[in-house]
């Protein structure tokens, strides 16, 4: 069964200017499912940042009810809307964000240790794992300053992963990047959402990011329109090519794992049934092996429609 990560109840946001009332949103229901890659597409000032914000946990509607991984967070205190953003929600900006006076990997850190779980030494060997993922192991301890705008850009995607959030959302995440760095960041973006499971939310002007996304929410006059607004430019698919996207060849290989969970479930029920032949503490410490071997390959498979 397909996991709800986000749902949006009849979502209405109105900004109070004194004389003058601004109706970001209105009536807003939206429904995105575990390990989507979605873009949300509209004109200049149609809501698209202020519908990313209600995700994100950003602001608050004024009407409605916004539920994140399974949680009611509408009426959330300060303090646990911190902890939701920081444990569940990862933010990727068009501007990158860094703090200027920390390297790569203290910028990566700064969430880890906000989030409480973590020592600092477990901390800062996450934070390198994470560099090392986005191919920055070499530039650990370079200041923004001393990076260049892609690597500025990778820097903030691992620390969008820093605290393995179920959500992760970008607003306009190539718009500050030349179009070859920009490919190289949707490249590992996809590649994250493939391998890593996160649900990826992206605001974006780019037809050609809508390209490759699965599914394009248009926003109109602070609505969700049922068809593309007047204006706004149709997905183009040249980001298919330019980013060498081989869809038979990504559903051959996901159709192998498939495979390898059948064959990892059949042995497991196997296991299962000599359970009274193991030592407890053995057939335990096997047992949970291969449930974290299967919760990764179906991780990997979930967006494979059969």
């Amino acid at each position: 069964m397909v996991k709800t990560m986000v749902k949006l109840k009849n979502i209405t946001k109105v900004y109070d200017l004194g004389e003058v009332k601004v109706h970001a949103l209105r009536s807003i229901n939206l429904t995105i499912q575990e390990q989507e890659f979605s873009c949300i597409m509209g004109p200049s000032g149609s809501g698209k940042t202020t519908l990313l914000n209600m995700v994100g946990a950003l602001d608050l509607p004024t009407s409605g009810r916004v539920v994140v991984d399974g949680i009611d967070i509408t009426d959330f205190s300060e303090g646990e809307i911190s902890d939701t953003r920081c444990k569940k929600i990862g933010f990727i900006f068009q501007f990158f964000n860094l703090v200027p006076l920390l390297t790569a990997i203290e910028n990566i850190e700064l969430p880890i240790l906000f989030n409480g779980e973590l020592t600092a030494r477990e901390a800062r060997l996450r934070a390198k794992e994470l560099l090392t993922l986005v191919g920055l192991g070499d530039r650990m301890f370079h200041r923004p300053a001393e990076l260049s705008g892609g690597e500025q850009q990778r820097v903030a995607i691992a620390r969008a992963f820093a605290n393995n959030p179920a959500i992760v959302l970008a607003d306009e995440p190539s718009g500050n990047l030349d179009r070859i760095t920009g490919i190289e960041i949707l490249q590992l973006m996809r590649h994250l959402n493939r391998e890593e499971g996160q649900t990826f939310i992206i605001v974006s002007h780019d037809p050609a990011i809508a390209g490759i996304c699965e599914r394009v929410i248009y926003v109109i006059d602070g609505r969700i329109a049922k068809e593309r607004p007047r204006g706004v430019a149709a997905p183009d698919d040249v980001l298919v090519s330019e980013m060498k996207i081989d869809q038979e060849k990504e559903l051959a290989h996901l159709r192998f794992l498939k495979k390898q969970i059948e064959i990892l479930k059949r042995d497991l029920l196997i296991f299962n049934q000599r359970k009274n032949e193991i030592d407890p503490m053995f057939f335990r410490k096997i047992k949970e092996q291969y449930s974290f071997m299967l919760e990764d390959l179906r991780k990997k498979t979930r967006w494979l429609v059969k």
